[in-house]
C-alpha cells in the first residue's frame, strides 16, 4: 500500500525532508544543513554535492522509521534562480551560483543595452538583473570559458537532485520562469532573448509541468538514499510556487503573504499581471495553466529582528530570565503606542528594496521623531513600516484584480497582533493556518501525489490545511492608516536622492 508522500525542500540553509500520509497527516520531518560560501562582497555559492549529501542523509533518516516501499512518490521544491552547470553525464562542473549572487552586473548591463528593461519584462515577467540564471550563465561564459565549454545544461537545485535520483534532465515551468530566459506568453524558452544573450538555447533543459513523473529512483540512487528502486519522482517546482500550493493558493482569486526574514505577496491568476512600472514579478505556477505573480520585500522579518537586537535589549534580557520569546515582550512594548506610532514613520529598507522601489541604495529611516517620542513609538513604527510597504504591494495587485482575503504564513504570522495590523493596512481579511513552516514541502508533496495519481487534484490541499484564526479590518484603525500610507510613500520618494548620494560616498 502506497501510504506516503515524500517531499524534499532544498532551501538556502539546508534540505528539509518531510513525510506525509496521502490523507494529509504530517508523519515525520528532518532537516540536514549545508554551507553557503559568501565571498567577494556579494558572491554566494553552494556545492551541489552538499545538496546530494543532504538528500541522502535526510532520506535515510525518514526511511529508517517506515518501509520505503510504502512511499508512493517523491517530489522536490527548491531554491530558485540559481545556475548549476553540469556536463553531459550530469557531473557538476563548479559550485552553483545562488539567487542572491550579484556578480553578473556587466552581463545584466549588456542585456539592458541590447533589449531594454520593459521589452524584456514583457516577455519573461521579470526585470533584467544579476540575480537570474541567464545573466549568471553569461558570466560563466565570459569568465570561466573552460567550464562553459563543458556545460551541457544549467540546472536549478531541484533539477540537479532529480537527475541524481532518476538519471533524467528536465526542469518545471516555475523554475524555468525564474531563469530570465523563459517566455511566459508561450511557455517556451525565449529563443530571442537567449540568442541576444549569445547563449545556446540547448543549454536549458526540457521544461514541463511540475506534476510530470520525470522517472524512477535508480538502483544507484536507491543504494545511496535507502529509497526503493523504481519509486516515481515528480519534477516538482520552485519553492515560491510550491509554497503557493501549500497554502491553498491554487485558483484565481486566492492570495498569500509569506512573512519571514524577507516577505512576499503572491497570488494565482490566469494571465500575467503586467505592471507598467515593473514593480512586481510573474512566475509560472506549479498548478498547470496558472501564473503566480508576486512582489517581494527585502527586509521584513529582518527589520523586526534588527529592532530586537538594537532597541530592545531590555526585552531580550527579560526574555532570557523568563524563558519567553523576546518578540512577545516587544509586542507588549508596542501596544503602549497608539495606531500611527505618535507620528513616527519607519522606512524598512535595511538592505535596499525590491518591490516596489527596486532601489539597492535605499536604506532604513525613522522620520518624525521628537523629544516626546518613546521606545514604544519607535518599536511600533517598525512593525507599521514593514506592513505598509507590504500593503503597497497589495494595492499594486489590486489595480488588476480584487483581493478580499490573504492567507499569512511564516514567523511573523504567529502574532495575532501583527495579523490585525495587516488586516487594517491591507484592507482585507487575514487568515492563518494550522501549519506555518511546512507550506513549501506540503506543496511539493501534493504536486507529487497529483502527478502519481495518488491524489485526485490540487483541491486536496484542504485535507492538509485548516484556517485556525482570522482577522477583519478595524474601521478606526483603517482610517488612520489610510492617512499615513501616502505620507509613507512620499517619505521614500523625498529621500530617494539622498540615498543615492549616501551610496556614492560609502
Amino acid at each position: 500500500m502506497k501510504n506516503y508522500l515524500l517531499a524534499h525542500d532544498l532551501g538556502t540553509s539546508g534540505n528539509k525532508a518531510t513525510l506525509y500520509s496521502i490523507d494529509g497527516e504530517l508523519i515525520d520531518s528532518c532537516t540536514v544543513p549545508y554551507p553557503t560560501h559568501y565571498f567577494n562582497g556579494n558572491w554566494s555559492e553552494q556545492n551541489p554535492e552538499d545538496w546530494w549529501r543532504a538528500i541522502c542523509e535526510s532520506s535515510q533518516k525518514l526511511t529508517a522509521k517506515i518501509n520505503a516501499s510504502d512511499i508512493g512518490v517523491i517530489a522536490l521544491s527548491g531554491q530558485m534562480m540559481g545556475c548549476a552547470p553540469v556536463d553531459k553525464n550530469g557531473v557538476a562542473l563548479r559550485p552553483s551560483i545562488l539567487y542572491s549572487d550579484q556578480r553578473a552586473t556587466k552581463q545584466a548591463e549588456f542585456l539592458l543595452e541590447k533589449i531594454g528593461q520593459k521589452a524584456f519584462y514583457d516577455v519573461v515577467g521579470h526585470r533584467i538583473s544579476p540575480s537570474y540564471t541567464l545573466e549568471k550563465l553569461m558570466w560563466i561564459r565570459d569568465n570561466e570559458p573552460e567550464i562553459f565549454k563543458q556545460t551541457r545544461y544549467t540546472l536549478c537545485a531541484k533539477d540537479y537532485i532529480n537527475f541524481r535520483l532518476t538519471g533524467e534532465f528536465a526542469t518545471d515551468f516555475s523554475d524555468a520562469s525564474g531563469t530570465n530566459a523563459f517566455d511566459l506568453n508561450t511557455f517556451q524558452w525565449s529563443s530571442k532573448l537567449i540568442e541576444t544573450a549569445q547563449i545556446d538555447e540547448s543549454l536549458f533543459p526540457r521544461a514541463a509541468n511540475s506534476t510530470e513523473i520525470l522517472g524512477m529512483i535508480t538502483k544507484e540512487a536507491a543504494k545511496a538514499t535507502d529509497l526503493k528502486e523504481g519509486t516515481p519522482v515528480a519534477i516538482g517546482g520552485g519553492d515560491g510556487s510550491c509554497a503557493g500550493v501549500g497554502v491553498g493558493c491554487i485558483k484565481p482569486g486566492t492570495a498569500y503573504n509569506y512573512l519571514g526574514s524577507s516577505s512576499w505577496i503572491a497570488l494565482t491568476v490566469e494571465k500575467p499581471i503586467v505592471d507598467e512600472q515593473m514593480r512586481t514579478m510573474n512566475w509560472a505556477h506549479c498548478v498547470p495553466g496558472y501564473l503566480h505573480p508576486s512582489g517581494t520585500m527585502q527586509t521584513a522579518g529582518s527589520s523586526h529582528t534588527w529592532l530586537k537586537d538594537t532597541l530592545c535589549e531590555t526585552e531580550k534580557i527579560l526574555a532570557e530570565k523568563s524563558g519567553q520569546s523576546p518578540f512577545v515582550l516587544i509586542e507588549e512594548l508596542i501596544k503602549q503606542s497608539p495606531v500611527g506610532s505618535n507620528g513616527i514613520l519607519f522606512l524598512p529598507y535595511m538592505l535596499g528594496e525590491r518591490t516596489p522601489w527596486w532601489n539597492p541604495d535605499a536604506r532604513g529611516a525613522f522620520v518624525g521623531l521628537n523629544l516626546a517620542s518613546s521606545r514604544a513609538d519607535m518599536a511600533r513604527s517598525v512593525l507599521e513600516g514593514i506592513t505598509m510597504n507590504l500593503g503597497y504591494i497589495v494595492n499594486i495587485f489590486r489595480q488588476h484584480i480584487p483581493i478580499e482575503t490573504i492567507t499569512v504564513i511564516g514567523g511573523g504570522a504567529q502574532s495575532a497582533f501583527w495579523r490585525q495590523m495587516m488586516a487594517d493596512i491591507y484592507d482585507c481579511k487575514i487568515e492563518t493556518l494550522n501549519f506555518q513552516e511546512e507550506a513549501t514541502s506540503m506543496g511539493a508533496a501534493v504536486i507529487g501525489g497529483v502527478g502519481a495519481g495518488l491524489l485526485p487534484g490540487f483541491e486536496v490541499i484542504n485535507r492538509f490545511i485548516k484556517v485556525v484564526d482570522s482577522a477583519e479590518p478595524n474601521p478606526e484603525n483603517q482610517k488612520r492608516y489610510r492617512q499615513m500610507q501616502p505620507i509613507f510613500e512620499q517619505t521614500y520618494l523625498s529621500l530617494k536622492e539622498v540615498y543615492g548620494k549616501l551610496a556614492a560616498i560609502n
